[in-house]
């Protein structure tokens, strides 16, 4: 786990980083520089897009809700539409965009384990599609590199990763530690969000799930693909609709 390298060091995303360099079974490993994961690109400074551009970012995916898009715009790709792509995921009736309202009101009874877990599993239950023509143009080189996002970074991007991972031959250790990472990555964050919902007369334990990454989350959503579809690889193919083909392109393209 080489973080400092993994992580791309950015003023207004906490949890940019590259999917590069993970080996996967075969013993290849993922070429580093080609796909990344990232939390919301709303905040980003100046800087943050010369740093964007100079790595030769082509296509950004925002899995993030139309309210939450309009509560907090990427500010990156600026100006090209044909750049930046919405594949909103939602869980359920819930929306995001009114967490903290619903927080501020006292409503946390749902925030728990057991929701994230169910959140994760309807993540690839009811998004087949979207995963289809997600992975359909990451096959395409002329949208590489590309980088997708939710808000955290860490929940919608992080079942994103997975799927990437585990259909690239990554071991399912290895892509749970990845998806550790996050919590390294926003603790800074979380604790200026802990301080805001201690503020409303909430205690942050009651939310936590919420608000991190939950290890337990990835591992059930892993056996559930494990033992409804055999691997990531049969969930694209006989959920999603991926052909092996793209499947077996992407790993002659994305290893090394």
């Amino acid at each position: 786990m080489i973080i400092s390298e993994r992580r791309v060091a950015l003023e207004g995303a906490v949890n940019f980083r590259d999917l590069g360099g993970y080996e996967t079974t075969d013993g290849r490993r993922v070429k580093w520089g080609q796909v990344f994961r990232s939390d919301n690109l709303g905040r980003l400074t100046d800087r943050d897009l010369s740093v964007l551009r100079r790595m030769g970012i082509r296509l950004v995916y925002d899995f993030r809700t139309p309210a939450e898009v309009k509560k907090l715009p990427d500010r990156f790709p600026a100006g090209n539409e044909s750049n930046y792509r919405q594949l909103p995921i939602s869980h359920g009736g819930f929306d995001p965009a009114n967490a903290f309202e619903r927080i501020k009101n006292g409503d946390i009874d749902w925030m728990t384990e057991e929701f994230m877990i169910n959140g994760y599993i309807r993540n690839i239950e009811n998004f087949a599609a979207l995963w289809s023509e997600f992975f359909q143009n990451m096959a395409d080189p002329a949208n590489r590199p590309l980088v997708f996002h939710c808000t955290g970074g860490k929940d919608r991007a992080g079942v994103c990763a997975a799927l990437i991972l585990l259909a690239l031959g990554v071991s399912e250790e290895t892509v749970i530690r990845d998806h550790g990472l996050s919590n390294i990555f926003i603790a800074d964050v979380l604790e200026n969000i802990f301080a805001q919902i201690k503020s409303f007369g909430v205690d942050p334990e009651k939310v936590a799930p919420y608000f991190k990454a939950p290890r337990d989350a990835m591992l059930e959503l892993i056996n559930h693909i494990r033992e409804t579809y055999g691997s990531a690889a049969g969930y694209l193919r006989n959920k999603a609709g991926v052909e092996q083909t793209l499947i077996q392109q992407l790993k002659e393209e994305l290893l090394e």
